[in-house]
């Protein structure tokens, strides 16, 4: 019985270790609905812009950490881009993390963040 007990107590350890990475520092479904106005470009398969025409990314499945730099560099306009600019210039912090661990919580190609209510 107490080998069991251990072996569950490693088991539940790894468990979390493997799975902290996973998490953005947000909370995804408050993500969901400041992400609105985003999912409207990223989350469409294979989307280009009208003018200038180039490819917007699906967001799905990108890591947190690197969304969270993103807009915060479009915020500061170390990223040129107008539209990008437009909606991060607005955005705390923790929007920032709460959009980003939205969609790290996402399946790339899923059909859930064009769903977001």
């Amino acid at each position: 019985m107490r080998k069991e007990l251990w072996l569950v107590a490693v088991a539940l350890s790894l468990g979390c270790l493997l799975a902290a990475p996973a998490h953005a520092a947000g909370d995804a479904a408050a993500g969901r609905v400041k992400a609105q106005t985003c999912t409207g470009c990223h989350a469409i398969a294979s989307y280009n812009n009208v003018y200038p025409t180039y490819h917007v990314p699906k967001l799905g499945g990108q890591h947190a950490e690197y969304i969270v730099a993103a807009l915060k560099a479009y915020k500061s306009g170390e990223r040129a881009h107008k539209t990008m600019h437009a909606n991060a210039i607005n955005l705390s912090d923790q929007d920032m993390q709460d959009i980003a661990a939205f969609f790290a919580a996402e399946v790339p190609g899923s059909q859930a963040t064009a769903k977001a209510e």
